[in-house]
């Protein structure tokens, strides 16, 4: 299945998409797509719903609609960095020996095609086109990766956008230069496992007006995410809804020589595979 958000800025509804441009509203069935959602089961009475609206002739067209990131303001965002060893490779640094972890506020979360704001003062925003996990159960200490594999909801696109100063140049941890408004475009659909066919080797890209600026693939991943969903129950409990950035192939702005940064007016254009592409604006902050 494809779990889609949809609506204007605050009141999207949850969705399931069918075929390659419909989709039927599901969300008076099942509320959002939130942490009361998957904690309470919800994935497993889906497709018994969708059935249902489907035969009663309720799909819409997606065009035309704004599309909202597919799940609801999770209860945590959290981040793998240097988790590409080509990426590593073009920053410098040394390939990690465990995943560096750190974290991103949730309320940076929008729509796969909402606009990205330049921060006041900013002069490095940087682009990531990342493949994120969404977490379907509440993990705490998981015994092996199959069951990791097991509470994993789904997975998303998204553009972890980054301010390279605040980041790198301000001293202290890495979450100021992550959780600045809109810094975490999702979307536009969550896939389930099973529409994902071989995880281990999804084709990953992004532009920057109209420039091929990353072009990648999980092939290159060091820590993949069953694995990483292992290690980070280990340290914290994840609970249903959570999101997981898991790094972002080379071709980074920073990465470029000489380094490319955003400005207002430039748009970004991005996808993975299967989970579907993402454009952005980008804007200065109001």
């Amino acid at each position: 299945m494809f779990l889609m958000r949809i609506g204007p800025v605050g009141e999207e509804r949850a969705a399931v998409r069918v075929g390659d441009d419909a989709y039927v509203d599901v969300s008076d069935e099942v509320g959002d797509f939130d942490e009361r959602f998957f904690g309470s089961g919800g994935m497993s009475r889906l497709p018994e719903v969708v059935e249902r609206l489907l035969a009663a002739g309720t799909q819409r067209p997606v065009a035309g609609q704004r599309v909202g990131a597919p799940i609801a303001r999770p209860h945590q965002i959290l981040c793998i960095g240097l988790n590409y060893s080509d990426h590593a490779a073009e920053t410098g640094q040394a390939v990690p020996a465990e995943p560096i972890v750190f974290t991103k506020s949730p309320n940076t979360l929008i729509g796969p095609d909402d606009d990205v704001h330049v921060p006041r003062g900013s002069e490095k925003t940087d682009w990531e086109v990342e493949l994120g996990i969404v977490i379907g159960q509440r993990c705490r200490y998981l015994p092996d990766e199959a069951a990791a594999a097991a509470a994993i909801a789904g997975y998303v696109t998204v553009n972890d956008v980054s301010e390279r100063a605040f980041q790198m140049e301000r001293g202290g941890q890495w979450v100021k230069g992550k959780s600045c408004e809109t810094f975490n475009p999702c979307g536009p659909v969550l896939a389930t496992p099973d529409e994902v066919p071989d995880l281990a080797d999804l084709p990953m890209w992004l532009d920057v007006n109209g420039v091929r600026r990353q072009t990648g693939s999980t092939a290159t991943m060091l820590f993949g995410p069953h694995f990483i969903v292992h290690y980070l129950s280990q340290f914290m409990v994840l609970e249903p809804g959570d999101l997981i950035n898991t790094g972002t192939p080379p071709g980074v702005g920073m990465g470029q020589r000489p380094p490319v940064f955003l400005r207002p007016g430039d748009v970004m254009e991005l996808g993975i595979s299967v989970l579907g592409s993402q454009r952005q604006q980008v804007v200065a902050a109001p």
